[in-house]
C-alpha cells in the first residue's frame, strides 16, 4: 500500500514538472514586477558578502572560481526564508518566483563581478606606490611619476565611467546570439537549470537539503575562522602557518594552511585546475626556485634583495608572465578561429529556418523565444546609452589619468563593440571569457605607443578600459541566456544588471579599502601578496622597455615556458581525451609560481573530498557539493568582516602560535 502511494506521489511530481513551463508562460509577471524591493535588498546582501570573498581571493592568489551557481543558491535561501518567515507570522506576501530568483542572482553577480574584474588585484592596484617600488625604481619605464595611490573617490569614479558602457554594447545583438545562433553559454544555462529545478515540487525538497548543508558548513567555517584568529597574534603565527610537511617544506611554502575558502574553491574548480596548481607549485617552489637561488652571485648579484626584479623575484614574475601570455595567446587565437569558422558555417547555411535543428525545436523553446522577443529592448536605448556613456568616459578618464590621451579612449570605444562580440560569441560556445586577454593586448599596445614616460600608466588604464567593456557585455549575454530559459524579461535583466553594477561600483572600492587599511596588501612575504598587481605592472614595463627589463638568462627561460604553454594546449586539444585530460593548464600553473604552494594544497584537498564523495555516493555528491562548497567559502569570507574591523581597531589576537626546530 505504501509503495503504491509513493508511486502516485512520484507520478504527480513528474506531471507537475512537465506542466511547469506552460504554467510559467501563463503566470509570468510583467517585467516591472519582476524587480522587487526585497530582491534588491537580497542582491545587495549577497553582493557584499561575495565581494568580500572574491576580494580576498583576488588579493591572495588572484584565482577566483565561478560563483554564479552559488549565488543562485544563496538567493533562493534568502528569499525562500524571508517569505516562509512572513507566512509563519501571518503576513501575506507575493509568491517567490523563478523570475525573481533569476533577477536576484543577476543583480548579485553583477555587483560582485566589479570586485572580481575591477582591477583591485591587478591593473588598478598595479598603479600604487608599493607595486611601483617592487617593480624596481631604477627600471627604465618605471618612471617616478608612474604611480597613483588608491583612493575611494577616483576608483569609484573610474568604475562608473568604464563599466556602464559594456552594459549596452551588445544589447542589439541579443536575438542573434541567443535565438538565431542558439549559443549555449554553459554557465548561464547551468544557472537556469538550477533555478528552474528549485521552483518545482521535487526541486523544493532538494533545495531544503542544500539549504541545510549550506547553513551547517557556513557555521562550521565561520566558527573555525573565529577560533583560528586567537592564535595568529604576530607574523607567521597561527594555524595558517602550520608546518604540515616539516619546517624545510614550510620554508618553501609547502604546507596546509587550514583555509576553508580554498578548500571550498577546490571543490568548485575542476580536478584538472587543482592538479595543475599543484604541478606548478612543485615545479617552481620544489625545483626551480631552490636551484636558481643557489646561483646567486652567478646569474644575479648576491647584494640585491630577493624582492628586486633583477634578483630571484624577477624570475618568478617574468616566467609567470610567459606562461600567462602563452596560454592567453593560444586560447585567444583558438577562440577567434573557432568563432570565425562557426559564423562562416552559419552564414553559408542559407536554410537555417528549415534545418533539422529548427524542425525538432520543441514547443517549450518556441514559447521561450516568443516571450524573449516580446519583451524586446528598443535599439535606440542601446545606441543612445553607448554614445552617452562613451562621451562621459572620453571626457573624464583623461582628466583622471592625463597619460591616457582622449583620442586613445575614442579608438577604444570604436573597437570595443566588435571585440565584445568576438568575446561574447566565443564565451557562448566554450564558456571561456577572454576579456583579460583583450585587455593585455591593449596594455602592450598602449605601453609601447605612449613610451617610457607615461606608457606604464596608459597601458594599465587602457587595459582596464577594454577589459571592463568586453567582460561586462559577455556577462550580460550569459544573463540573457539564463533569463531566456527561466522566462525572465530581458528588460528586467538589463535593469537588474545595471542596478547590480551601480551597487558594485560603490561596494567594491569600500571592500578593497577594508583590506587595504586592515592588512599589508602587496607584501611578498605576507598573506595578501596581490601577485597580479606586480605581474600587470611588469607587463606594462615590458611593453615600454622590451626584453632589457629581464634579469640574466631569464629570457631563455621565458621562451621555454611560453613555448610550453602553447605546446601543452595543443597536446590537450589534439590528443585523445584520456591523454588530454591529464595535460596541465598553463594559466593555473602560473599562479603558484609567484604566490607559493600552500593554497594549491588546500584546493587539491577540496578536489580529494569531491573525488571520494563521488566514489561513495555520486548522486548525493552532485546535489550537495555546490551547497557545501558555498557554505565553506561564505563562512570563512564572512569572518573577514569582523576580523578586518578588529584589525582596524588595533585589536590583535592574544596568542602567537609558532613552530621552531627542536
Amino acid at each position: 500500500m505504501g509503495s503504491n502511494s509513493e508511486l502516485r506521489e512520484i507520478e504527480r511530481e513528474d506531471f507537475q514538472e512537465q506542466n511547469n513551463v506552460q504554467e510559467d508562460i501563463i503566470r509570468v509577471q510583467p517585467w516591472q514586477k519582476q524587480i522587487t524591493i526585497r530582491g534588491v535588498i537580497a542582491s545587495t546582501i549577497i553582493g557584499v558578502i561575495y565581494s568580500v570573498i572574491v576580494m580576498k581571493l583576488n588579493l591572495t592568489t588572484g584565482l577566483v572560481p565561478n560563483l554564479n551557481v552559488s549565488a543562485a543558491l544563496l538567493a533562493f535561501v534568502l528569499l525562500r526564508s524571508w517569505t516562509s518567515l512572513l507566512q509563519k507570522v501571518g503576513i501575506s506576501t507575493t509568491p517567490f518566483t523563478r523570475q525573481e530568483n533569476t533577477i536576484v542572482q543577476t543583480c548579485a553577480v553583477a555587483c560582485y563581478s566589479i570586485a572580481v574584474g575591477g582591477g583591485f588585484g591587478s591593473y588598478l592596484l598595479g598603479l600604487n606606490k608599493k607595486t611601483y617600488e617592487q617593480a624596481g625604481v631604477e627600471t627604465m619605464g618605471n618612471s617616478p611619476n608612474s604611480y597613483k595611490e588608491p583612493a575611494i573617490g577616483w576608483m569609484t569614479g573610474f568604475l562608473f565611467v568604464s563599466c556602464f558602457v559594456g552594459l549596452v554594447a551588445l544589447v542589439p545583438l541579443r536575438k542573434i546570439m541567443i535565438i538565431d545562433y542558439k549559443l549555449s553559454y554553459p554557465s548561464g544555462t547551468a544557472t537556469a537549470v538550477l533555478i528552474n529545478g528549485f521552483h518545482t515540487p521535487k526541486g523544493d525538497k532538494m533545495a531544503k537539503k542544500q539549504v541545510h548543508g549550506f547553513l551547517k558548513y557556513f557555521s562550521m567555517s565561520f566558527l573555525w575562522g573565529f577560533f583560528q584568529w586567537f592564535y595568529s597574534g604576530g607574523d607567521q603565527c597561527g594555524f595558517s602557518q602550520f608546518p604540515t610537511f616539516g619546517l624545510k617544506a614550510w620554508e618553501n611554502s609547502f604546507y596546509f594552511d587550514f583555509s576553508m575558502t580554498y578548500i571550498g574553491a577546490g571543490m568548485i574548480c575542476s580536478h584538472l585546475v587543482n592538479l595543475s596548481l599543484l604541478f606548478g607549485a612543485i615545479l617552481s617552489w620544489g625545483v626551480m626556485w631552490p636551484l636558481i637561488g643557489n646561483l646567486k652571485g652567478k646569474w644575479f648579484p648576491s647584494s640585491l634583495p630577493e624582492s628586486s626584479m633583477k634578483s630571484l623575484n624577477g624570475y618568478k614574475v617574468f616566467i609567470s608572465i610567459a606562461l600567462i601570455l602563452g596560454d592567453g595567446l593560444y586560447n585567444f587565437l583558438k577562440i577567434l578561429l573557432f568563432t570565425i569558422r562557426n559564423i562562416h558555417v552559419r552564414l553559408k547555411d542559407k536554410n537555417l529556418g528549415s534545418s533539422p535543428d529548427n524542425q525538432k525545436q520543441g514547443l517549450d523553446d518556441l514559447k521561450r523565444n516568443e516571450f524573449f522577443m516580446r519583451e524586446r529592448i528598443p535599439i535606440w536605448v542601446a545606441f543612445v546609452g553607448y554614445t552617452f556613456f562613451s562621451i562621459i568616459s572620453i571626457i573624464v578618464i583623461p582628466k583622471m589619468f592625463p597619460e591616457l590621451k582622449w583620442y586613445y579612449v575614442v579608438v577604444a570605444y570604436i573597437l570595443a563593440p566588435s571585440l565584445s562580440f568576438c568575446n561574447a560569441y566565443g564565451a557562448g560556445l566554450t564558456d571561456m571569457n577572454m576579456a583579460y586577454n583583450y585587455g593585455k593586448v591593449a596594455l602592450f599596445v598602449l605601453a609601447a605607443i605612449v613610451g617610457k614616460d607615461s606608457g606604464v600608466v596608459a597601458g594599465l588604464v587602457g587595459c582596464g578600459l577594454i577589459k571592463s567593456i568586453v567582460s561586462i557585455s559577455s556577462d550580460l549575454m550569459h544573463d540573457f541566456k539564463t533569463g531566456h530559459l527561466t522566462f525572465t524579461s530581458p528588460r528586467s535583466m538589463l535593469l537588474s544588471q545595471a542596478i547590480g553594477t551601480a551597487i558594485g561600483c560603490v561596494v567594491a572600492p569600500f571592500t578593497f579599502f577594508l583590506f587595504y587599511k586592515a592588512f599589508d596588501i602587496g607584501n611578498p612575504e605576507g598573506e595578501y601578496k596581490a601577485p597580479y598587481a606586480l605581474i600587470y605592472r611588469n607587463m606594462a614595463i615590458l611593453g615600454v622597455q622590451g626584453f632589457s627589463a629581464l634579469p640574466q638568462h631569464c629570457l631563455q627561460l621565458c621562451y621555454a615556458f611560453f613555448g610550453f604553454a602553447i605546446f601543452a594546449n595543443l597536446v590537450r586539444d589534439t590528443s585523445p581525451k584520456k591523454i588530454g585530460k591529464w595535460i596541465p593548464l598553463p594559466m593555473a600553473m602560473a599562479v603558484p609560481f609567484l604566490v607559493g604552494a600552500y593554497f594549491a594544497i588546500d584546493m587539491c584537498l577540496g578536489s580529494l573530498v569531491v573525488f571520494v564523495w563521488h566514489r561513495l555516493n555520486s548522486q548525493k555528491a552532485s546535489l550537495m557539493i555546490p551547497a557545501v562548497a558555498s557554505g565553506l567559502i561564505c563562512g570563512d569570507g564572512f569572518w573577514i568582516l569582523p576580523s578586518s574591523i578588529l584589525a582596524l581597531a588595533k585589536l590583535k589576537p592574544p596568542i602567537c602560535m609558532t613552530f621552531n626546530s627542536s
